[in-house]
């Protein structure tokens, strides 16, 4: 990154245009109304570069012990210097003294070459597709 400033901020406005615009760009496609999503959020923390969205995490909570990481998200320009992990370390520290656990869900390889660097550990678990019609 060299001299290049990143700023980190928490629960900070963020205009539903260039969420979705950096979705676009790191993921190939835009996400649901975020609005909505981030109503009902315990915190999310975005990367600024001279005033760009450059990064994004999400973390939901559910009111008790459990928070859930979504969205970990830097825009592929700024890849591969630090920016993902910072976000998620920021995410975390705003999670302590608040519940008990923060979940990640992660294939092996992200979670071998991105998330094990955060500080998660992989552990067995299960899910359901309930967005899929018909089971």
């Amino acid at each position: 990154m060299g001299d290049v400033s990143v700023e980190y901020e928490h629960r900070a406005r963020l205009e539903e245009a260039e969420l979705q615009g950096l979705f676009e760009v790191a993921w190939g496609a835009r996400k649901c109304d975020f609005g909505r999503v981030l109503a009902r959020s315990f915190t999310w923390v975005t990367a600024r570069i001279r005033s760009q969205l450059v990064g994004f995490v999400n973390v939901a909570w559910d009111g008790g012990a459990h928070f859930f990481l979504l969205d970990t998200t830097v825009h592929p320009d700024w890849q591969h210097q630090g920016i993902g992990v910072r976000l998620v370390q920021e995410a975390i520290a705003d999670c302590r003294g608040h519940g008990e656990w923060l979940h990640v869900d992660s294939d092996e390889t992200l979670m071998a070459s991105f998330y094990r660097r955060c500080g998660f550990e992989p552990v067995p678990a299960g899910a359901i597709n309930v967005g899929r019609v018909n089971g």
